[in-house]
């Protein structure tokens, strides 16, 4: 529909997505929304805070996977320093970890890439009426799955070992002792029910723990 034709206020949206490609592709599909504006767009996610408080979107779609910073993160300082901006998740990865994380940060909504854009717009005016949107084989996925066992100190051990980091490495990143970092390596190998510090990352990242 011709920019003139828009209503007097159209919902601004601000796109975090790292493939340029996608990105464009989806702030052209929602552009032709009659009640959409898309006013910003980034490909990172130590981009987003600030463009949103330039830009002072209603709605943010935010991919999760993100250089710079995850979008999970990103939503959860929104959430502070934008308040008035509603933060729907938009990924690749329905993983239920993922969805209770987004929850936690402040999220009105999650759902995955594979929808027809018809309904990825008609989520972005219900959370900005206040309704929250989850894509329903996810929410029960999480249900069902139950809370994420591992503390931020394990999350935090297990992030940094994700690279092959060695302890000595990870403890002078985290700032602890090495025998703390091994504690909670130790602890987070068990709630994974995994044999070593790499299946346990790998594992945690499979569930959206981390």
């Amino acid at each position: 529909m011709p920019r003139d034709h828009r209503p007097v206020k159209s919902i601004r949206v601000l796109l975090a997505e790292d493939q340029g490609m996608r990105r464009g592709a989806l702030a052209l599909l929602l552009g032709m929304e009659a009640d959409i504006e898309v006013v910003a767009q980034v490909g990172r996610g130590d981009e987003i805070v600030e463009r949103a408080l330039l830009a002072r979107p209603d709605v943010a779609l935010l991919d999760i996977e993100l250089p710079g910073r995850s979008g999970l993160d990103a939503a959860a300082e929104l959430r502070d320093e934008v308040p008035d901006c509603r933060v729907l998740i938009l990924t690749t990865f329905g993983r239920p970890g993922y969805l209770r994380r987004a929850m936690e940060a402040g999220a009105a909504g999650f759902l995955v890439k594979d929808g027809p854009v018809e309904e990825l717009a008609e989520a972005v005016r219900k959370v900005l009426r206040g309704e929250t949107v989850i894509d329903p084989a996810l929410a029960a996925a999480a249900l069902g799955a139950g809370p994420n066992p591992l503390t931020a100190r394990e999350r935090d051990a297990l992030s940094a070992a994700v690279d092959g980091s060695t302890i000595a490495d990870i403890a002078a990143r985290l700032h602890l002792s090495e025998s703390t970092v091994r504690n909670y390596l130790s602890s987070a190998i068990g709630k994974t029910g995994t044999r070593n510090r790499m299946e346990a990352a790998r594992a945690a990242r499979q569930q959206g723990w981390l």
